[in-house]
């Protein structure tokens, strides 16, 4: 069950999210520079308290439901909160499953978003089983870029033609990357 789910990387700990990390995880996403890529802005306590709560009754969901899974991101050393992944349907096409990351400004550049989707990325192949997953960024997040092409995803198309309702998502380069390839590129490296 995705709830008991714990990954452990030589310096993170990506797990569920639980009550007590609220106050750490809204602390951080008081920063408005984090919002500059994602299609939402810094929330009120009572906003982000409603997110929060969905995103921990979303463990409810099981693998073969429409699930959108986000987890914290700790420092293994020190238990601070640095951000947080998540794999879950994407917004504007859910028969495709996207995984995600924010890591908080002052953690930038230490190789964190890697470490942690990387990780996520081994858990959705081989515990959830998923035949294929995505990747999108904005075409300026280039540090988002080099992230998804270094865990190995392939550049497909460039997201054009959505409706309003989905327009953050147009002019996105797209990615996937099945599970064959990536158990694929696991060999190689060995």
């Amino acid at each position: 069950m995705v709830k008991d789910m714990r990954l452990e990387t030589e310096r993170l700990i990506i797990r569920p999210y639980k009550e007590d990390d609220l106050q750490q995880c809204f602390q951080l996403m008081q920063d408005k520079e984090l919002f500059k890529y994602l299609d939402m802005d810094v929330m009120s306590f009572q906003e982000y308290k409603g997110l929060f709560n969905w995103l921990i009754k979303s463990y409810d969901k099981g693998f073969g439901e429409d699930f959108k899974y986000s987890f914290n991101i700790t420092l293994k050393d020190s238990g601070k909160h640095i951000g947080w992944c998540g794999i879950g349907i994407l917004n504007y096409d859910i028969s495709k499953k996207e995984i995600y990351y924010l890591i908080g400004k002052e953690y930038w550049g230490k190789g964190y978003a890697k470490e942690a989707s990387t990780a996520l990325l081994q858990y959705s192949f081989s515990v959830i089983e998923l035949n294929e997953i995505v990747a999108l960024c904005k075409p300026d997040n280039l540090g988002s870029k080099n992230v998804i092409e270094n865990m190995g995803f392939k550049f497909k198309y460039i997201v054009a033609g959505l409706s309003e309702e989905f327009e953050f998502y147009n002019g996105e380069p797209f990615y996937a990357l099945t599970r064959e390839e990536y158990f694929d590129n696991l060999k190689d490296e060995d």
